[in-house]
């Protein structure tokens, strides 16, 4: 995967600290500066460090357990089904809290004297109905 320039940044931030912690010398820090500001991928970010320990790095480098043997870091893999359920809760928990703005806005205009039409009907009702059709209709599980 390719590296992006806030990963290099935070192996340079890394970096900086392991040499100010003693753990490299500064003509290491410089070589190794190079090498991250050079590199392309984020195997090669991990080459940069992987001999030092690792620190919070945020997600960077890739943590040994999701590793192979030869340190390269493995992809996370979802199945289709899993991608689709993430997605179909993500577009219920929208409906809903759109559907529970929209109703508190007309219960507060009832309250207040300004009765008219539920018409956040109109936003709750069609837009639930393609989901739960979505919902219904959807990938099945094949376990």
């Amino acid at each position: 995967m390719r590296a992006s320039d806030a990963d290099r940044d935070r192996v340079a931030v890394s970096l900086r600290e392991h040499c100010a912690e003693g753990r490299i010398t500064m003509d290491e820090l410089q070589e190794r500066l190079e090498s991250a500001y050079a590199a392309k991928t984020l195997g090669d970010l991990q080459a940069v460090t992987a001999d030092l320990p690792e620190e919070d790095l945020h997600e960077l480098p890739v943590p040994a357990a999701q590793r192979h043997t030869s340190g390269a870091p493995v992809p996370v893999r979802r199945s289709p089904g899993q991608l689709y359920r993430w997605g179909a809760r993500a577009m219920w928990g929208t409906w809903a809290l759109v559907s529970g703005i929209n109703l508190t806005v007309w219960m507060i205009m009832a309250l207040t004297g300004h009765v008219v039409y539920p018409w956040w009907l109109w936003v709750a009702g069609p837009w639930g109905a393609v989901i739960l059709a979505g919902s219904l209709l959807g990938p099945r599980r094949r376990d």
